[in-house]
């Protein structure tokens, strides 16, 4: 059939990317395009909103050009974005959260912390909502956030007639739904879509937003994903250069298309999908877990019901810095110098003449604790420091070899961590499900396999996340009569590569170690 192409948006913290893939989830075509943040103090971060619609529209024109795809061929879009926070006047007009009162910026970024007292006092109501949020409430929701701008620019409040999260503003700009999506709702508004009624009036009330709903034009249900919300309006369908008989479906956060893409296929049988693990794994790393149940664990995010499929329940973990602790290494170190590509494939090309000498038990006395950005999960602990123990006065380009692949081997060693805890929790993980840019590190694709003794698969998809919203795309526009259906036909196969025997009784003891340091940090942060 002629109408059966797809377009997937995906918007992250500096641009906005599309793909155009087929209903059998091929990419055809990939394009991008920059956002700009306005940062007005240390703790403050914010987009403009009209900005990341014209690089949404900038990217899909692009990507539909590179894919050789008329419009009229394209039958569903839907978009995944960041957890920012968008505000708009009731008639649409943007509101700003800038202490500037520029009104262009008229959106909090999902990183911005100025809501870090708010998260506190939300944290310390010990309301039944922080159940299903990681048992505290982070300064990256959304509800902290709203508190701020209530109490510090209650001009924009009163102004405010629509607060949206990112990708649920662009589905409301391309269809005009006021619907939103059960993925960012759950995650970052207290929605409990599994308890009705699914909103907590008392926990709003409790905080200060007791005008919430009305002031957001907030539905009374999410939108499962994947829902159709309409067709483009002739505006949007304009600003994008497809056609008003293209549907939108109900889109996601980010990080959760990615694991929509990876994951989306176990969802027939979703009795074994918690033997699978989803990790996005880039500057910083971001592991999802599903379950057929809530499986409350601390220090990961949720249980969040229906947030990635429907009827599922998703725990999310994950390591603040993990290629940027790999950049921040390459850069401290005198033999380092910058991050690029090619040092990090000199280093990684060294590593492995020095382990074909020296084996896995390379720099064995050299052990790192990776938290230099905190401890994310499982801990739960923002604070936390890394830790190096075992330096000698080498300077060399060697030693920094050294250091590098220690703290590849930490990494790794922290991923089997937090699986670990979640095995505590009910799951039985053994297969890790990869994508992102640790996928081109063939040191850190070795070590997630041997040090967490799980079988690593890298999809053959060029962007899982890109996938995912596809399968979202294609269940809107009823390519496919249900998400699952779609994610089982869609999903791409991968290669997979088993953990190492061998190598087995070197990252056991690497472990053992990695916790007895944990152990000992603990112990010294205690003394005073």
């Amino acid at each position: 059939m002629l109408q059966s192409l797809l377009v997937a948006v995906d918007v992250g913290t500096g641009s906005a990317r599309a793909g155009v893939l087929t209903p059998e989830g091929l990419l055809l075509g990939r394009a991008e395009h920059p956002i700009s943040m306005n940062r007005t103090d240390a703790n403050h971060a914010e987009h403009d909103s009209e900005e990341i619609w014209r690089a949404v529209c900038t990217a899909v024109r692009s990507a539909m050009s590179l894919a050789g795809a008329a419009p009229e061929a394209v039958a569903g879009l839907a978009f995944d974005a960041t957890c920012s926070l968008v505000v708009r006047a009731r008639d649409g007009a943007p509101v700003s959260v800038s202490t500037n009162g520029d009104a262009r910026w008229d959106t909090i970024v999902w990183l911005d912390h100025r809501a870090l007292a708010e998260a506190e006092e939300c944290t310390a109501t010990g309301h039944l909502v922080l159940n299903f949020a990681g048992g505290v409430m982070s300064p990256e929701m959304e509800v902290p956030k709203l508190m701020w701008l209530k109490r510090h620019m209650p001009q924009s409040w009163a102004s405010a007639g629509m607060m949206f999260d990112l990708a649920d503003f662009l589905s409301w700009k391309a269809t005009g739904s006021l619907a939103r999506s059960q993925s960012t709702l759950t995650c970052k508004w207290t929605y409990l879509g599994h308890t009705s009624p699914a909103w907590r009036q008392d926990f709003l009330d409790l905080v200060g937003l007791d005008d919430l709903i009305e002031r957001a034009a907030l539905p009374q249900a999410a939108s499962p994903i994947g829902t159709d919300l309409g067709t483009l309006t002739p505006a949007a369908a304009a600003d994008l250069g497809l056609t008003t008989n293209c549907h939108v479906g109900a889109g996601l956060i980010d990080a959760h298309a990615g694991a929509l893409g990876l994951l989306g296929a176990f969802t027939g049988d979703v009795g074994t999908i918690d033997r699978h693990l989803a990790l996005i794994a880039g500057t910083s790393s971001c592991v999802m877990a599903l379950s057929a149940e809530d499986r409350p664990t601390a220090g990961v995010w949720g249980p969040y019901y229906g947030a990635v499929l429907p009827g599922v329940w998703l725990n999310e973990g994950g390591q603040s810095a993990t290629g940027a602790l790999l950049d921040h290494l390459v850069r401290w170190h005198g033999a380092g110098g910058e991050p690029t590509r090619e040092r990090h494939r000199a280093i990684a090309e060294r590593i492995m003449a020095l382990r074909a000498d020296e084996g896995l038990g390379l720099a064995s006395r050299l052990h790192v604790l990776p938290d230099f950005h905190g401890n994310r999960s499982p801990l739960g602990d923002p604070f936390a420091l890394g830790v190096i123990s075992g330096l000698t006065l080498d300077s060399d380009f060697d030693s920094l070899c050294r250091l590098y692949w220690r703290a590849c081997v930490a990494i790794a060693l922290g991923v089997r961590h937090i699986l670990e805890t979640l095995n505590t929790r009910g799951y039985a993980i053994d297969t890790l499900h990869i994508t992102g840019g640790h996928t081109k590190s063939p040191l850190l694709m070795e070590l997630y396999a041997d040090a967490t003794g799980c079988t690593v698969v890298q999809s053959s998809a060029q962007d899982a996340t890109l996938l995912g919203m596809a399968m979202v795309a294609a269940t809107a526009a009823g390519l496919y009569p249900s998400l699952d259906a779609a994610c089982v036909a869609m999903h791409q196969p991968g290669s997979s590569r088993a953990p190492a025997a061998a190598a087995r009784v070197q990252f056991d003891k690497d472990y053992r170690i990695f916790l007895e340091m944990l152990r000992q940090r603990q112990v010294i942060d205690a003394m005073e």
